[in-house]
């Protein structure tokens, strides 16, 4: 081989080193390396996408749902605790209800207070005596006589219309003599006493001069006056339930027709 020979084969090897390698062809295009690049990108973001719609949302939407479902079960828990707060406040209103029926029942009379209620009235009558001279006045119970034998309903709105149907009273014609100063701390006393009672028709005229002994003839005033005074008490006391029907019923038929 021949020097020239050589360099010719060496200038072959150049152009074989240098040649640029083939590209991809497919459907008679030319697929080169930035293509094929831009082509996994978009592989990948349809993938991508894929994920997101087939997997990620779904499980999103499950987690909105049970977030609602939270939400809406934390709402019945906490009106359930506000139901059971507003069942305990109206079972102390119950209760302080009960408690008020009971004292404002015991203002009135009942059965007991009713039968021992002249005894009472002669002791507060008593109480207005002292012991002083001969002449002195001495306060007494002159009547005490009850109108009816048994306690009327209230049906005529005497007291109000509210009270109609629910009291029943019982009256009674009462009368004291005193002085001025004994008849007002009687009838002071008797407002005091436990049940609650009503005076009306109330009258009052000067009492006639007593004779001190059966043979004087001309009897002096010495010392107060003594007052007759009339009234009528009368004792209110609450209707059962039953009797409250029962007055119910009376007014109802009572009642004028429209």
């Amino acid at each position: 081989m021949t020097l020239s020979d050589d360099l010719n084969f060496a200038e072959h090897g150049g152009e074989f080193d240098s040649a640029a390698p083939a590209s991809l062809v497919i459907f008679g295009v030319t697929f080169t390396p930035q293509i094929i690049g831009i082509l996994l990108g978009v592989i990948g973001l349809a993938g991508a996408a894929y994920i997101l719609l087939n997997l990620l949302m779904p499980a999103w939407e499950s987690y909105q749902q049970q977030q609602a479902k939270s939400l809406e079960l934390q709402a019945q828990v906490a009106q359930k605790k506000a139901n059971i707060k507003q069942i305990d406040k109206v079972k102390d209103e119950l209760a302080q209800a009960k408690q008020q029926k009971v004292q404002v029942l015991g203002l009135f009379a009942n059965e007991k207070t009713s039968d021992t209620l002249l005894l009472d009235m002669n002791r507060l009558v008593e109480s207005g005596n002292t012991p002083t001279s001969i002449n002195a006045v001495r306060a007494k119970l002159n009547k005490f006589v009850p109108v009816s034998q048994k306690p009327e309903p209230i049906i005529d709105g005497s007291l109000g219309p509210l009270v109609d149907g629910k009291l029943q009273r019982s009256s009674i014609n009462a009368e004291i003599t005193g002085t001025y100063e004994q008849t007002q701390s009687i009838i002071r006393n008797i407002e005091r006493l436990q049940p609650l009672l009503i005076i009306k028709d109330y009258q009052a005229t000067l009492a006639p001069v007593e004779s001190r002994s059966p043979l004087d003839k001309t009897p002096v005033q010495v010392g107060p006056a003594a007052i007759n005074t009339s009234f009528q008490l009368q004792i209110l006391m609450p209707l059962s339930p039953e009797e409250i029907a029962a007055a119910a019923a009376a007014a109802a038929k009572t009642a004028p027709k429209k």
